[in-house]
């Protein structure tokens, strides 16, 4: 008991410092757009996670996934890997942040949803009570963000396509951990994610010649830690938790991000924003609860038979 307790505190901690990770690609993103498009961001960070992976997998020598691994690996790696950072890197160039916010929380919905019918995973009231109290908390955000611009159909669009990759991938990815380490499955993903946006190379070279160093660096930055290192600890989690829980905590996300930006760019959130933030937390707790057993019935000892008097015949 106190072993599985103990795995689960560690998976948890983990998604903790993913979190964390994904949340300062936000502001590494914001940084390196103006000088990268969408698809050569994409393929310079899924290069960068590759190759770093790739040396700790020969350093490690865990070698070549087992082929039952692989379906979900190409699945992950295409969905998730890929076509979500793609999309999700286009659509917010036509959307503004409070929108492709908002649009997004769908992601942590459609993957309980998902587990539930393809991973067999059971939905307790408290995760789905979770879910609704963060994706308003999302919402609020995500108006509180907004700067009333429109936002183009097309874009909305291609946030929507982010949220069913991502939550694809996700639920992909789950079944490959069986088989297979944290690390070769995000390793091998990030190289399929490669070879899927190798359409992008000519961009990206051309691209990382004209760009400040900074820009390149914010590159960099974004393939070693929040892809490389992230999804390596995202996959220690979800091959310990179930997907539907694990995906719950992503709503920690937008909290970390606007605390990220309140640091970092010194853009301080308004009342609205940190309200948006409470309630997703609060959220992400609740999804934590689980169902009380019924207490199991006390049986009753069996009262001896009273003896049984004998009658006399003769």
């Amino acid at each position: 008991m106190n072993r599985t307790k103990g795995t689960e505190q560690a998976a948890l901690v983990a998604a903790g410092a993913t979190m964390l990770l994904w949340a300062s690609a936000f502001v590494a993103i914001r940084a390196a757009a103006p000088y990268f498009s969408p698809g050569a961001l994409a393929l310079g960070r899924m290069l960068v996670a590759s190759v770093v992976l790739g040396a700790i997998l020969l350093i490690r020598r865990e070698g070549w996934p087992s082929r039952a691994a692989w379906p979900g690996i190409i699945a992950s790696g295409v969905l998730w890997f890929g076509l979500y950072m793609v999309t999700l890197n286009w659509g917010e160039e036509s959307v503004d942040a409070g929108t492709a916010a908002l649009i997004m929380g769908v992601g942590p919905i459609l993957i309980a949803l998902l587990s539930a019918r393809l991973l067999h995973e059971r939905i307790t009231r408290f995760l789905l009570i979770g879910l609704a109290v963060s994706f308003a908390g999302t919402a609020v955000i995500g108006i509180s963000v907004s700067d009333g611009g429109g936002s183009s159909v097309a874009g909305m669009l291609l946030c929507l396509v982010a949220a069913a990759a991502f939550a694809c991938g996700v639920v992909a990815q789950k079944p490959a951990l069986r088989h297979a380490s944290a690390v070769q499955v995000t390793t091998f993903g990030c190289v399929v994610a490669s070879v899927a946006c190798l359409p992008f190379a000519g961009q990206l070279v051309t691209e990382v010649g004209a760009a400040p160093a900074p820009a390149v660096l914010n590159m960099v930055y974004l393939g070693l830690f929040p892809t490389a290192l992230a999804f390596t600890t995202w996959g220690y989690a979800l091959h310990r938790l179930r997907a539907g829980t694990l995906g719950a905590t992503t709503y920690v996300v937008p909290v970390l991000v606007v605390a990220l930006s309140w640091i970092v760019l010194r853009e301080v959130p308004g009342a609205l924003t940190v309200a948006g933030g409470l309630l997703c937390l609060a959220g992400v707790a609740v999804s934590r609860m689980r169902d009380r057993q019924p207490a199991p019935a006390v049986r009753q000892p069996e009262r001896p038979a009273a003896p049984v008097a004998s009658v006399d015949k003769g």
